[in-house]
């Protein structure tokens, strides 16, 4: 197992896609943090780059290069293996280099220029965004041989996730206006990976005010040390539910 992540490792970090995605968030990072007179106006500015930008590159990625791999991935299956151990190796390879990439390009110059737990959070939370979505690519990819249906439905769940989920959000709170709706946004924000991490960013840098009438109550629920707890919790299930699923799947498909 520990061969299989390695090779993964090494054979993505090696990718011209994943060297381009390193240098370009460096490029960028550094780039809003020079631009700002203060470091809370680059966090704020890498915000959107770390809820949008990362979950995309991590998704699509994840699905092409398991699909590209499907060579590599009939060969270990044909050894004495468990699938259970391939696939899980598969994960941890990609998750590992994804985030280390995260890491560099990105995590580097908010230590250099916010070491804040404002700039701690949001590289905490662009790791478990990358991890999520890495799971979440691994399931798309499963379920369907077809690599453009897979890539499809990654790119769908994307979308979803980003900015689908939010215009549903808007629209339930228009027509339940009347009704107080800010306990249920609590529950409504742990259905999205991405808008739970933007709420523990957000609240860390102490700008909750730009979440809207619900901030009082995200603040309260979402500020203690039960509620990043558990928010840190539902992260890791997103992390745990699809991957468990796809392991699931992977362990009946037939190659």
């Amino acid at each position: 197992m520990k061969k299989i992540i390695k090779y993964v490792i090494l054979d993505i970090l090696k990718n011209k896609i994943m060297i381009a995605y390193m240098v370009f968030l460096l490029a960028i990072s550094l780039t809003m943090f020079n631009l700002e007179d203060n470091s809370a106006k680059g966090l704020l500015s890498l915000l959107n780059l770390v809820l949008i930008l990362v979950p995309l590159v991590s998704i699509v990625f994840a699905t092409i290069y398991v699909y590209n791999s499907s060579e590599f991935i009939e060969l270990l299956v044909s050894q004495p293996l468990k699938r259970v151990n391939i696939w899980l190796s598969i994960f941890c390879g990609l998750a590992s280099s994804c985030s280390l990439a995260f890491l560099i390009g990105c995590g580097l110059p908010v230590l250099l220029y916010a070491p804040t737990v404002s700039g701690v959070m949001m590289i905490a939370m662009g790791i478990l965004i990358t991890v999520i979505f890495i799971s979440i690519a691994l399931l798309a990819s499963v379920l369907t041989r077809d690599k453009a249906k897979g890539i499809g439905i990654s790119l769908l769940l994307w979308f979803y996730f980003t900015l689908l989920f939010d215009g549903i959000i808007l629209f339930l709170l228009f027509q339940f206006m009347d009704y107080p709706m800010e306990k249920p946004m609590i529950i409504f924000s742990s259905l999205n990976p991405i808008d739970l991490a933007r709420i523990m960013i957000l609240l860390q840098m102490d700008i909750s005010a730009l979440m809207g009438a619900t901030s009082a109550v995200f603040k309260e629920f979402f500020g203690t040390g039960f509620g990043i707890i558990l928010s840190v919790t539902v992260l890791l299930l997103w992390i745990g539910g699809p991957l468990w699923w796809s392991v699931r799947k992977f362990r009946k498909k037939d190659l």
